[in-house]
């Protein structure tokens, strides 16, 4: 159903694999590991535009703050009046709702084609979507360390020493990132003037402390081949965040 996502996503993983493979070797694991974190690469880097139209977007979000008000205050309990004017605000502030959600969306259908054809590796003997039966083999044969890329904590049954090794500080990393990286967005808010609603305050709390722990109990019962793809995402956010954002001040200053 989903073979939008899923044959797009394995052909990247299949061209940067390929590319390692013929440096490393087909049995490589680190060929895969790095696949693996240059698919996320790729991916993060199709959608810096974007990223930057949806910083425009949350500055255009804020200048709207009082207009917002001012609308709500003119046209009280006339929700359709309200959405009539808020539409013509967002035209004159040339604020877009989908090029606000795209990086979002577009990390999530990522993870979604990502995470389905990881999982989808299991007879050697079967293709997988573009990969042949041999680079299915290769990847259940592959490791980081001695943890194999397939194996979660939750089903390394004689390798669990070994999976937990590298998975446990896998989950750290992940979950540690998640938190700087939203204390980060919400000092932002403060700083170009947010308005800190109770929704935005529910979501700044969930993002600051409930997404760090699920990140680590989701490790759990994700494949080491899907924690690199946490790790890498989110050391790219925090990254993206210092860099691109320092760009975009100088751009568009913020007050």
């Amino acid at each position: 159903m989903l073979n939008f996502i899923y044959y797009p996503v394995s052909a990247v993983l299949w061209l940067w694999h390929t590319a390692f493979a013929a440096v490393l070797g087909a049995s490589s694991g680190l060929a895969w590991v790095l696949a693996i974190i240059f698919l996320v690469m790729t991916l993060r880097a199709l959608l810096i535009k974007p990223f930057l139209a949806q910083l425009r977007f949350s500055k255009g979000l804020a200048e709207m703050q009082p207009h917002i008000a001012e609308i709500k205050r003119k046209h009280p309990g006339d929700m359709q009046k309200q959405s009539e004017e808020m539409r013509k605000l967002q035209e004159e502030k040339g604020v877009n709702m989908f090029l606000g959600c795209l990086p979002i969306v577009g990390q999530t259908l990522v993870f979604i084609g990502l995470y389905h054809v990881l999982r989808s590796f299991q007879n050697p003997n079967i293709a997988n979507y573009v990969f042949s039966p041999e680079q299915v083999q290769s990847f259940l044969q592959a490791k980081l360390f001695s943890a194999p890329l397939a194996s979660t904590l939750m089903n390394a049954g004689d390798s669990f020493t070994s999976v937990a090794a590298v998975a446990i500080p896998l989950m750290i990393i992940a979950a540690v990132a998640t938190h700087f990286t939203a204390r980060f967005t919400v000092e932002r808010q403060r700083r170009i003037g947010t308005e800190v609603t109770p929704q935005v305050r529910l979501i700044n709390n969930l993002s600051l402390y409930v997404f760090p722990l699920g990140a680590i109990a989701a490790g759990a019962v994700m494949p080491v081949a899907i924690l690199l793809y946490f790790v890498t995402q989110n050391a790219w956010t925090f990254a993206q965040q210092h860099l691109v954002y320092r760009r975009f001040d100088a751009e568009v200053p913020v007050p």
